[in-house]
């Protein structure tokens, strides 16, 4: 359990350096702190999170008003701060995919045993990943593809993709060791080749690789290959040129 990473998000300094303080005590290190709901949605495109401490009263666009936003990126539990404490504002959190709503002012360790209690009942800390080879999923060693689930595995734990992302991926799990040019992949995935735009399949290869590259800078699985295109690397597969 202490290995979660959780997000926190909320626009006071002081509630984050304290939640972060006692999450440490707690053995909890892998934190990530933002201060905005716009914030919060980037990080949660980037990074697959465990749990998400999210304030309701944030700038520019409540936790609220983001809350379905993020369901979009995971299925992570998110635990609702407020100072709102009517039942209506606690029963607006559950509706909109909170898991559970704590008022403000708060005693920090119970927020810690809700924390702890949410992780038990989601039980995404340990994912259960099939080894045998099974049929629509693309194993690569450091993350796994399973097309039927729609899933991004990586290093045992469940990667959010966004759905343009996970079909590129998808794509090019599915034809490894062979080079397309952007044109080709805009075909493929897009359907469409009038349209074609090489800013848009450069992002979406970037926000690959920041999912499954240890060093994204450094690409080890998908490639470029200068002047020709990209691939998707598998180890022990002849190469397509």
């Amino acid at each position: 359990m202490k290995d979660a990473t959780i997000l926190l998000v909320d626009d006071e300094q002081a509630i984050l350096q304290l939640l972060e303080t006692v999450l440490h005590k707690e053995g909890f290190h892998s934190i990530d702190k933002v201060k905005t709901s716009e914030e919060a949605l980037c990080a949660c495109e980037r990074k697959g999170y465990d749990l998400i401490v999210l304030d309701v009263t944030l700038p520019n666009m409540s936790g609220i008003e983001a809350c379905p936003f993020i369901r979009r990126l995971t299925d992570a539990p998110i635990l609702f701060l407020s100072a709102r404490d009517t039942d209506f504002d606690k029963l607006t959190g559950f509706a909109v995919g909170g898991d559970d709503y704590v008022t403000k002012p708060f005693n920090p360790m119970e927020i810690v045993a809700r924390i702890k209690a949410l992780l038990r009942r989601t039980r995404k800390l340990n994912p259960v990943v099939p080894t045998a080879p099974v049929q629509g999923v693309y194993d690569f060693g450091r993350f796994q593809v399973y097309e039927a689930a729609g899933e991004l595995y990586v290093e045992g734990k469940v990667i959010p993709c966004p759905s343009l992302v996970f079909q590129l991926l998808l794509f090019l799990c599915k034809n490894p060791n062979r080079i397309y040019s952007k044109s080709e992949l805009y075909e493929r995935v897009w359907g469409v080749n009038s349209l074609r735009d090489d800013n848009t399949i450069m992002v979406h290869i970037h926000r690959i690789r920041e999912r499954i590259e240890p060093d994204p800078a450094q690409p080890e699985f998908l490639v470029n290959v200068r002047g020709l295109g990209y691939k998707m690397v598998k180890k022990g597969l002849p190469y397509e040129y």
